[in-house]
C-alpha cells in the first residue's frame, strides 16, 4: 500500500541568482539518495514513497528554479504518465508527494466548451486532464467543499478523492501499487485527503500558486515554451471529479 508521507527532508532549491546549480544539485542528490532506498528503484524512474520521479519532473523542477518561473509562489508538479503529484513551497523546497487519480482519457488539451457540459454529457474520450502551466487558487465546489481551481473555465480542479461509483473503486485505485489503474476521473486530479489537508490547502490558503501539469502526448518544450526543458520530457461551476 502506498502511503502519503512528506519528503524525507526539504529539498533546498534556493532560487537566488548564482545558486541555481547548487539548488539543482541538492534536488538530484536527494532523489538519488531516496532511489538507493527504494525496493524497486530503476535508473529511469526512481521511487519516492510509492510515487515515481520521472526525468520529466526533474527537468521541469530545474527549469522552474533556473527561470524563477513560479514568481515566488507555491507550486505543484503533476506527472500524468506516472500519476503522481509533487508539492513545493514558494522557495522551491519539496514538501511532499502522492499518487493521484487523473482523467480517464489520454491527451493534453481539454475539449472546447467542456466546462459548460453536464458530467453525464462528457464522453469517455473527452475526460482529459490538460497539460500546461496554470495559476491556481482555492475555491469551493457546488456542495461547499474546498478545492484547488486549476482551470475554472474548463472545470478542472485538484481536490480530495471523491467516492464516485462503486465500480470506479477510486480509493482502491489510489492505494494500489501501480499507476496503471489511476486513470478514472472526468479530468480533475484526485488526491488523498491527508495530502490535500497537509500540503495543498495550507500552501494556497492566502495566495495563488502554480500548477505545472506535464504532457503525455507532446513535449514539455512545446507545452511550456522553453528550450530549457528536455524535449523528451513528456510526461461556482462544478469541477469534473
Amino acid at each position: 500500500m502506498r502511503r502519503v508521507i512528506p519528503a524525507p527532508w526539504p529539498v533546498a532549491l534556493n532560487a537566488a541568482a548564482g545558486h541555481h546549480r547548487w539548488a539543482i544539485a541538492c534536488l538530484l542528490v536527494t532523489l538519488t539518495t531516496i532511489a538507493c532506498h527504494a525496493a524497486n528503484a530503476r535508473p529511469e524512474a526512481v521511487d519516492v514513497a510509492g510515487s515515481p520521479v520521472s526525468g520529466g519532473v526533474t527537468d521541469l523542477a530545474r527549469w522552474v528554479i533556473a527561470t524563477h518561473n513560479n514568481a515566488g509562489m507555491p507550486y505543484l508538479i503533476i506527472d500524468k504518465i506516472n500519476a503522481a503529484v509533487f508539492a513545493f513551497d514558494a522557495a522551491g523546497h519539496l514538501q511532499g508527494t502522492t499518487p493521484a487519480l487523473l482523467g480517464l482519457a489520454r491527451g493534453d488539451r481539454s475539449v472546447e466548451g467542456i466546462g459548460d457540459l453536464k458530467m453525464s454529457a462528457i464522453r469517455p474520450q473527452d475526460r482529459i486532464t490538460p497539460a500546461g502551466r496554470f495559476v491556481a487558487s482555492l475555491g469551493h465546489d457546488p456542495h461547499g467543499k474546498e478545492i484547488l481551481w486549476i482551470d475554472y473555465k474548463d472545470a478542472i480542479a485538484l481536490h480530495p478523492v471523491v467516492k464516485g461509483t462503486p465500480q470506479e473503486r477510486r480509493a482502491e485505485r489510489l492505494r494500489s501499487a501501480t499507476s496503471a489503474d489511476n486513470r478514472i476521473s472526468y479530468g480533475c486530479i484526485n488526491v488523498p485527503l491527508k495530502f490535500y489537508e497537509r500540503f495543498v490547502s495550507p500552501a494556497f490558503a492566502h495566495t495563488s500558486g502554480l500548477v505545472y501539469i506535464l504532457p503525455e502526448s507532446s513535449s514539455a518544450q512545446a507545452v511550456f515554451g522553453s528550450s530549457g526543458i528536455e524535449s523528451d520530457a513528456k510526461s461556482s461551476a462544478p469541477a469534473q471529479p
